[in-house]
């Protein structure tokens, strides 16, 4: 089950492998490693990173093939055993590198794509497209010579292959789960990568909680200003409103006639027969009177020739007066527009 487990995650160890292999943060990385190893005195990297020495041998194996302590074999398949093949492929395609030169093997080979073992090399990129060299090798011809390998007791730190002119492809067909377990020297870089993303991760932590205090204190400042501009407006509004309450009534009461003025009037309108004997004016414009007349019905017609007064109507009926023998009567009538706008 194990074995299945690690089929089933190579194509995405080899492809995430692929993309930090030829990624700009694996060489930003390498220089700083080599720069974090050259602080270290010579003996404590001595100690903790020892030289290991990489050793190519080719297929078919020689005869005799000591290995050495620390050495790392890297087994070399002619150029008759696999299949180079550089592809051009968009950029976009380097996003999944693996599984999109798992399509192109049925291009080149008859084989189905499950039996064979392939890896994929950028070898060059342009602005649009990418050169990929496709390196694949059939399954039932890679695991005899892995195990051969391990029947001489050979422990292969990976398998490369010669191209046609016998130069390295720099490739690794090695399967993931017969890759041998890192030694104490292999892992430090491992190590050294896991204390810089703690470090990492506890600077960034460090500023997000900076940030979020820089924050709070900010939105509190934007409050505090909040409310104070709130109040401001709340003093400016009930200020103009104030305002406007008092422009109102300077007009209304710029645009109300007098009393006088109205009496004027219908002292000219009424006659001399007619007197007026109470006068009301409201704010609206509605003005009431009560009198006396010695012809009270003739009063409608009379007040027609107001030049403040309109609409003139009785209220009520007229009756006459015993002892002043003339008619009393009560009107109400309306302020004229002009005169009600009038300044």
């Amino acid at each position: 089950m194990k074995q299945s487990l690690l089929q089933q995650l190579a194509p995405l160890q080899a492809r995430v492998r692929s993309q930090w292999r030829d990624s700009p943060a694996q060489q930003l990385w390498q220089a700083w490693r080599d720069e974090l190893q050259a602080m270290l005195p010579a003996g404590v990297r001595a100690r903790l990173m020892p030289q290991v020495r990489e050793r190519l041998i080719d297929w078919p194996l020689p005869d005799d093939i000591p290995q050495q302590a620390g050495e790392r074999l890297i087994l070399m398949l002619p150029a008759g055993r696999v299949l180079a093949q550089p592809l051009p492929l968009p950029l976009a395609a380097l996003r999944d590198l693996h599984s999109v030169v798992g399509f192109e093997l049925d291009k080149y080979t008859p084989y189905p794509r499950e039996q064979m073992h392939y890896v994929a090399r950028v070898t060059a990129k342009g602005k649009t497209f990418a050169q990929v060299l496709l390196v694949a090798v059939l399954r039932e011809r890679l695991q005899p010579i892995i195990d051969t390998c391990r029947e001489r007791g050979l422990s292969l730190h990976a398998v490369d292959a010669r191209d046609g002119k016998g130069q390295r492809l720099h490739v690794d067909l090695l399967p993931a789960e017969l890759k041998p377990a890192a030694t104490g020297s292999a892992r430090v870089p491992r190590v050294l990568a896991v204390v810089c993303g703690a470090l990492l991760l506890t600077c960034m932590v460090l500023w997000l909680q900076a940030r979020t205090a820089q924050v709070e204190a900010m939105q509190q400042q934007v409050d505090a200003q909040r409310t104070q501009v709130q109040a401001v407006q709340d003093l400016r509004r009930e200020l103009i409103n104030t305002q406007g309450a008092a422009r109102y009534l300077a007009q209304q009461k710029a645009a109300q006639p007098t009393v006088s003025s109205v009496l004027a009037d219908l002292t000219g309108c009424l006659g001399a027969d007619t007197w007026v004997e109470q006068l009301e004016m409201a704010d609206g414009g509605s003005v009431s009177l009560t009198g006396q007349s010695a012809k009270a019905s003739a009063l409608i017609s009379r007040m027609k020739d107001c030049r403040s007064l309109t609409d003139a109507q009785f209220q009520g009926i007229i009756q006459p007066d015993a002892q002043t023998g003339k008619e009393r009567f009560s009107l109400r009538t309306q302020l004229r527009k002009e005169a009600t706008d009038a300044p």
